[in-house]
């Protein structure tokens, strides 16, 4: 049995209905971060659906040394903390070592671990020492049952508080591949697990001196994971992706999300 998780009033897990995790990519500013929460809160009120609120304050593993990473982690978590205070919604940010763990707790609701961090041992341990709800994305590089020793780790800190998330393996040079086995072998751990639809298109590396993406095959994998029967969804939105500053290729705009909201619940209702 998936047990239940608790973030604020959200609830993920438990055979509770789909949960969403959402947000841009990184913060580009103040006013476009709480204009897409705001816009998302709307849209998930409409369909009935939770939302946790994702933005990373910096985006430490871009493809080229000149990307736009964001605003760094000060101002990052005040903005996240200005969103979390103006529309009560549980906040997600990405954590990249032991010294973020701690001001990063003190505003975000969840910490994530970033996929090719998914194996360090001293930050899974203070993020978890932290008590809070820990994200860990599945390495890119590893089978779905090595997810057992990462769940093992933090479970050793005495925090029961983990989602797993699979964002696709590495398929050959600049591609992902999403094996719908990972689902059922990582729930069979006892934890939520989450479908990062959005990173699951993305080109690595495909666009030279960026990834690349194919945002077009967001709504058929995360259709296939939701039959899968994970517990939650999680999607990258930008209310113009060709203008956004990081992953514009691979991300939602925010105009479609309610159709495929839509559709996920619906299939959803079916599975649970």
């Amino acid at each position: 049995m998936v047990r239940e998780i608790a973030i604020g009033e959200v609830k993920i897990g438990g055979g509770r209905p789909l949960g969403l995790i959402a947000g841009p990519c990184v913060i580009e500013n103040e006013a476009a971060t709480l204009r897409c929460a705001e816009r998302l809160m709307t849209i998930c009120n409409g369909v009935g659906m939770s939302l946790v609120f994702k933005a990373s304050y910096d985006k430490a593993n871009r493809t080229s040394v000149t990307a736009f990473r964001g605003p760094g982690m000060t101002e990052g978590l005040r903005i996240l903390a200005k969103v979390k205070e103006a529309l009560g919604v549980p906040v997600l940010s990405d954590i990249h070592s032991i010294e973020q763990v701690a001001p990063a707790a003190d505003v975000l609701d969840v910490l994530q671990i970033p996929a090719f961090l998914c194996r360090q041992t001293d930050l899974l341990v203070a993020a978890a020492k932290t008590g809070r709800v820990i994200n860990v994305k599945k390495g890119q590089f590893l089978a779905p049952w090595d997810m057992k020793n990462v769940v093992g780790k933090i479970r050793a800190c005495e925090n029961e508080n983990i989602i797993l998330t699979e964002r696709g393996a590495s398929f050959g040079y600049n591609n992902l591949v999403v094996d719908m086995r990972s689902f059922p072998v990582m729930r069979a751990m006892g934890f939520p697990v989450v479908f990062d639809a959005t990173h699951s298109v993305q080109l690595p590396g495909g666009a030279g001196t960026s990834s690349g993406g194919q945002r077009e095959y967001v709504e058929y994998l995360s259709r296939a994971a939701v039959a899968a029967g994970v517990d939650g969804v999680f999607l990258e939105v930008h209310e113009d992706p060709e203008q956004a500053l990081c992953d514009g290729p691979n991300s939602v705009k925010l105009n479609d999300l309610p159709e495929l909201l839509k559709k996920l619940k619906a299939i959803d209702a079916i599975v649970k």
